[in-house]
């Protein structure tokens, strides 16, 4: 201890208190470590992340892909003609919410897939080229892809054909968009092969593109039989997600 004597008062301080400052920062540190710490354990404790993506030149869209969360968002993204009649590209986005029973799916076969991580494409050359495809997983922990044209998994090929029937009613919403827009006559036409789909299982998720099916039977321009087949598409999809899984 140090005694000064200034006046009649003694100030005193003791050698120990002058580690106390050090004693705080180094507290200071730990605590802004555990913050970091926890954090990155909310980041790794994050939604995993399936992506399916393909390109496949000439075809329509050439490439796109689509990516679902296990919290059931899904993004979808591709490069696309604005219609038949035109060479003109456009790229499209579009946010949506994935059933549970879909989302399931997609995760369980992937884990039968194992994440990827293994050998994907079958190795033959001599099979018709059917597009460059990838199938993607991320969550926390891991991050696996697979690049292929043809896979003999059974688990793959699945949700292969899974991706494809949803990224089809993806396309019909982006199609009909454009021509509830500018070409309000081809909207018959589309939405009956998109009915014809859905009544076959060709097409999935139909309450992705409920907004724009929904715009269109508001339309009173629009003519009564187009209005009335946007409803009854619309139907189908509210009976299939009342539908349970299997």
């Amino acid at each position: 201890m140090i005694t000064m004597k200034i006046g009649t008062r003694k100030l005193r301080w003791h050698r120990a208190e002058g580690t106390l400052h050090f004693r705080y920062a180094g507290m200071i540190l730990v605590a802004g470590g555990l913050i970091l710490f926890s954090s990155l354990a909310a980041r790794a404790d994050g939604p995993a992340t399936i992506t399916y993506s393909q390109n496949f030149p000439g075809s329509d869209p050439e490439q796109y892909s689509i990516a679902v969360q296990s919290d059931g968002h899904a993004r979808y993204e591709c490069t696309a003609k604005i219609s038949s009649e035109s060479d003109d590209r456009e790229s499209y986005q579009t946010e949506f919410a994935v059933s549970d029973a879909t989302r399931a799916r997609i995760f369980e076969l992937a884990s039968e897939a194992q994440y990827f991580s293994g050998k994907v494409d079958s190795g033959k050359r001599k099979l018709a080229f059917t597009g460059s495809k990838k199938l993607s997983y991320k969550d926390g922990q891991r991050a696996s892809e697979a690049a292929y044209n043809y896979s003999s998994l059974p688990a793959v090929q699945q949700l292969t054909t899974l991706f494809q029937s949803v990224v089809a009613t993806l396309e019909f919403g982006r199609r009909l968009a454009y021509f509830h827009r500018y070409q309000k006559l081809a909207l018959d036409d589309e939405l009956k092969r998109m009915e014809d789909e859905a009544r076959t299982g060709g097409i999935l998720e139909l309450q992705a593109v409920k907004a724009v099916l929904q715009e269109i039977y508001d339309d009173n321009s629009v003519m009564n039989v187009v209005r009335a087949r946007a409803q009854r598409i619309m139907e189908m999809g509210k009976a299939a997600a009342a539908t349970p899984a299997n």
